[in-house]
């Protein structure tokens, strides 16, 4: 069971509009999606030798965990993998469907739940799990479950946000609860179910993945009037999805707030 507090049904009630510039849930696509994936192919081309810049993956399986409207699903899709993505949302998923559809992107999307993934043993060269694990309701078993779904040497990519004083102050406080800067009436996010770094890398070893590497992801603007744009957003003001462009999201040394990383099946 879900922990008291956080407002997961929030994906069936907007999740219809996940691409719309305008839903607060774009904030995660102007510029998180080309950061952290941007990294996440930094490393693919290392580990596999593969050039950075080509699109070189055709027959490689990915597996995306909690796929939402399908931001990451596309630009996996779009480099060649065979992608397959989960999300427990009727709403988003149909909304990815409708996406992939328009963008000519051959994408399967499932309903279920990272606790039990709906695939079979060691199918995938890569599964992702991004902005997701500060929702679920049991970390171990999604671990498991994908460690299960990952072909051995099989690489694991993800991001989540940390549980300190700072994303307290940030996430909680200034993106959720202060009513000039809040993204949604609602709490999608509770600070006690946030991933400290080192429990998320022990929950890891537990099931057969190694760490990499963890580096922060956060916003790159300096610019102080960031803050302003914050209070500015939505409506004819400030769209989301130019909020997130202006932040200009990406890897940082930082990893207060939120950090990615990835890890290898043995």
């Amino acid at each position: 069971m879900v922990r008291v507090g956080i407002d997961n049904d929030v994906y069936n009630r907007v999740g219809e509009s996940w691409w719309d510039e305008d839903n607060p849930l774009n904030l995660l696509h102007g510029s998180i999606t080309p950061g952290r994936f941007a990294y996440f192919r930094k490393v693919l081309g290392e580990r596999t030798g593969r050039d950075y810049a080509g699109r070189d993956y055709t027959g490689r399986h990915a597996l995306d965990i909690g796929s939402g409207g399908g931001f990451l699903a596309e630009e996996f899709a779009r480099i060649g993998f065979r992608v397959v993505g989960v999300d427990p949302s009727p709403v988003s998923v149909d909304a990815a469907r409708r996406h992939a559809a328009v963008s000519a992107l051959e994408i399967e999307y499932r309903i279920g739940t990272g606790e039990r993934l709906p695939v079979p043993d060691a199918q995938f060269d890569v599964a992702y799990c991004c902005d997701v694990l500060e929702h679920v309701s049991d970390l171990e078993a999604v671990i498991a479950e994908t460690a299960r779904a990952l072909k051995p040497g099989g690489l694991y990519f993800f991001d989540t946000l940390n549980r300190t004083f700072v994303s307290k102050l940030v996430i909680i406080k200034i993106m959720q609860e202060w009513r000039l800067t809040r993204l949604f009436d609602t709490p999608i996010h509770v600070w006690s179910m946030f991933v400290r770094p080192a429990e998320l890398v022990s929950v890891m070893e537990r099931h057969g993945l190694r760490l990499g590497e963890i580096v922060g992801l956060g916003p790159r603007s300096k610019n102080p009037l960031r803050l302003l744009d914050l209070v500015r957003a939505g409506g004819a003001r400030l769209s989301y999805g130019e909020l997130s462009r202006r932040l200009d999201f990406g890897q940082v040394k930082s990893t207060a707030n939120s950090y990615m990383g990835y890890a290898v099946k043995r």
